[in-house]
């Protein structure tokens, strides 16, 4: 019954949550906010732009791109850690720039990915993933 209030670090039950985890976030990030983005539309890049970016067709990319590419990349296990770090970084100008004057109810989805990424910037992906298996090979 102990396994109810803790699951020791590198397990089984870690792992299979950090799978879950990655696929439930990455896919999210990905497919319900990254694939609208890519191309940017126009009204994307004017509010890239409104932010006082310089390039805003350029940030407008590497934003969609950050958040689709990062999110698959999350999903599957590769490069884990970095994509997250550049999911943070994209996700903080969300929730710190863009969202700024909203209340919280509406700027929390970017806390949410923002911390999200961060935990798995720390933990990377856990044995279930692509990254795992990479590192096996050196």
């Amino acid at each position: 019954m102990s396994f109810l209030f803790s699951a020791p670090v590198n397990s089984k039950a870690t792992d299979t949550g950090l799978l879950i985890f990655r696929l439930f976030i990455g896919l999210n990030i990905a497919f319900m906010h990254g694939m609208g983005k890519v191309p940017p539309a126009d009204q994307f890049v004017g509010m890239v732009s409104g932010m006082g970016f310089p390039a805003p067709s350029l940030f407008a990319w590497l934003a969609g791109l950050a958040e689709l590419g990062g999110g698959i990349l999350i999903a599957v296990g590769l490069l884990t850690s970095p994509a997250a770090i550049v999911l943070a970084i994209n996700m903080a100008v969300a929730g710190l720039i863009f969202h700024s004057s909203d209340p919280w109810n509406v700027k929390e989805l970017a806390f949410m990915f923002l911390f999200s990424s961060i935990l798995l910037a720390f933990t990377g992906a856990g044995v279930f993933s692509v990254d795992s298996k990479l590192g096996k090979r050196n």
